[in-house]
């Protein structure tokens, strides 16, 4: 049996014919009858629609309308999946489609914005963790399925898409127009040492093989003489389970619980264990979420936090814990059901509850003034433009000005006093 697991909008596929249902052992005799009654009641409509209803429908549509009914009554995450929507979802995971580049999902009935994809459309023109999708193309959302929203958000690259954004901070509606463009997706953003020997890596997503690329750059910092780290999940929606599991393994000794799920049946039950031979569990470390950080970068923050291995820092994540299996069917479309909750190693549910971190920092921008910068001063016009091209040259090199991002500011404060405050307990003969 081929299994792959995914988290976010989608969390595992379980290869097998719809007709192994019956196997699954709730088939009591009870739940037979109970099932056959209503059945009947499915069956009789079916017939009542195809001969008395004004215009001669096909019986696919007929079912494929019933499906999609059937399976949006459960939850926000379980639904049909006609052929060319499982099709998009099995693309998904190869990092590249075309589309705004945004990761939704329903929330309190609402079409919601889980994060922006950075350096997409809808990251440039100014989409927002938790705006609220109220209108695609004009088209009101009210009772749409995240099926018939991702259809809508996609198209051909160049295509215009128009969009009425509820933004509840703001208490206003705000209307975007915004091109479509095929969407790339690069699960580290940056890799480098900021300061002071303590490294960062930004990721994004977790998708095929994430974690090999995550060791690599871990392993080029550590030459490069890193000695804490800032691994930043910041607006991380998730991806694929088995990445996330190994992203955390890197850094939790082996054979510790990084993620178990619970379901109403025994086999929905799984333990993710740490398989890592050495990992690097001496490293300080600072983990940076917020509410766009889901899924995957939840199982993450949360493993190492509850073994006490990494400092959370930043705002309450967005809380995505339950799993998604997909089952498909003969034709080739594909159920997408709800089959249990993930937890924490010590226990903790994160869904709809989200990680809480360490220490709470709102995001913010921090101003750089030469007031606060006194080794900027220059007394001549030679040095100034020295300094100018010496900023132009590292910003480019860099990519990104950490030093105005109070978070990743906050994270190093953090780290440089675990390293004094290591540094004083060596001393005195206690560490």
């Amino acid at each position: 049996m081929r299994k792959k697991i995914y988290i976010g909008i989608f969390v595992f596929v379980i290869i097998f014919s719809a007709s192994s249902i019956a196997v699954w052992g709730f088939w009591d005799k009870k739940g037979k009858e109970d099932l056959y009654r209503e059945v009947e009641l499915f069956s009789d409509t079916l017939a009542i629609i195809q001969v008395e209803y004004v215009d001669e429908v096909k019986p696919k549509d007929l079912i494929y309308g019933a499906l999609k009914g059937m399976l949006g009554s459960l939850d926000p995450h379980s639904q049909f999946l006609d052929a060319d929507t499982y099709n998009e979802l099995k693309v998904e995971t190869e990092g590249k489609f075309g589309g705004l580049g945004i990761e939704i999902t329903i929330k309190d009935g609402l079409l919601t914005v889980v994060t922006p994809i950075e350096d997409t459309p809808a990251w440039k023109i100014g989409i927002k963790t938790g705006d609220k999708i109220v209108k695609i193309n004009n088209e009101l959302t009210r009772d749409i399925t995240l099926t018939d929203a991702v259809k809508k958000l996609r198209g051909k690259p160049g295509e215009a898409v128009n969009l009425s954004i509820l933004r509840e901070s703001e208490k206003k509606i705000i209307d975007f127009k915004i091109v479509r463009d095929v969407i790339k997706i690069k699960d580290i953003k940056e890799a480098k040492i900021l300061q002071d020997g303590i490294g960062y890596i930004r990721l994004i997503e977790f998708r095929e093989n994430t974690d090999k690329d995550f060791v690599s750059a871990l392993e080029s910092l550590k030459k490069k003489g890193m000695t804490a780290l800032i691994l930043d999940l910041r607006n991380n929606p998730g991806g694929l389970l088995d990445q996330a599991v190994r992203v955390a393994e890197a850094f939790i000794e082996k054979d510790k619980i990084i993620v178990y799920t619970k379901g109403r049946e025994p086999s929905q039950n799984m333990e993710f264990r740490a398989h890592k031979n050495n990992p690097t569990i001496d490293l300080p470390m600072v983990i940076l979420i917020n509410e766009g950080s889901a899924s995957g970068s939840e199982i993450v923050a949360a493993a190492l936090q509850d073994y006490k291995r990494a400092i959370i820092v930043g705002t309450k994540s967005f809380g995505k814990g339950s799993v998604q299996t997909v089952i498909p069917l003969r034709d080739g479309s594909a159920l997408k059901l709800t089959t249990s909750k993930y937890f924490t190693p010590l226990g903790r549910v994160i869904h709809e509850k989200g990680v809480l971190p360490d220490i709470v920092v709102e995001e913010g921008r921090i101003e750089l003034t030469e007031n606060k910068k006194e080794e900027q001063k220059t007394e001549k016009l030679q040095d100034v433009f020295e300094e100018i091209e010496k900023k132009a040259k590292t910003a480019k090199e860099e990519g990104f000005e950490y030093k105005t991002d109070n978070q990743i500011m906050s994270a190093i404060g953090a780290l440089k006093a675990i390293t004094i405050f290591r540094g004083e307990v060596n001393e005195k003969g206690r560490f």
